[in-house]
């Protein structure tokens, strides 16, 4: 289930949904779940939160994290692992320094749950420091 709608993106991107925005919001909603995991909140039987300012916080999260995978262009965070890509005689060079992940989440996300107190620490994504 999606913490946002097609209308809530729109309002807070400010631009016109992908026709894949359904799609896109449940899995922004599966990065949002796994940045709550130890996260303490009222929710309801379906897992849903109930406090307005918290349902608030984590639709706004949700439109953030799915406007970042439109604007990166990578929704799975698969294309930041290469720096290089051919497809002829296929070639891959990696990106990024040493073993570092590809990005999974947006920092606005992260960002507007934590000032919401919906995080118990930083979400730290991307290189190794």
């Amino acid at each position: 289930m999606a913490y946002a709608t097609a209308a809530d993106f729109t309002a807070y991107s400010g631009k016109a949904a992908p026709d894949d925005i359904d799609r896109r919001l449940e899995r922004a909603s599966e990065r949002i779940d796994e940045m709550l995991f130890a996260s303490i909140y009222p929710t309801d039987d379906a897992g849903m939160p109930t406090r307005p300012e918290d349902i608030e916080a984590i639709k706004r999260a949700t439109c953030a994290q799915v406007a970042w995978t439109v604007a990166v262009g990578d929704e799975f965070g698969v294309a930041a692992a290469f720096g290089r890509v051919a497809i002829g005689s296929v070639r891959l060079e990696r990106g990024g320094s040493g073993d570092a992940p590809p990005p999974r989440y947006s920092p606005d996300a992260s960002s507007i749950l934590q000032r919401a107190g919906l995080l118990p620490g930083y979400i730290l994504d991307g290189s190794v420091w």
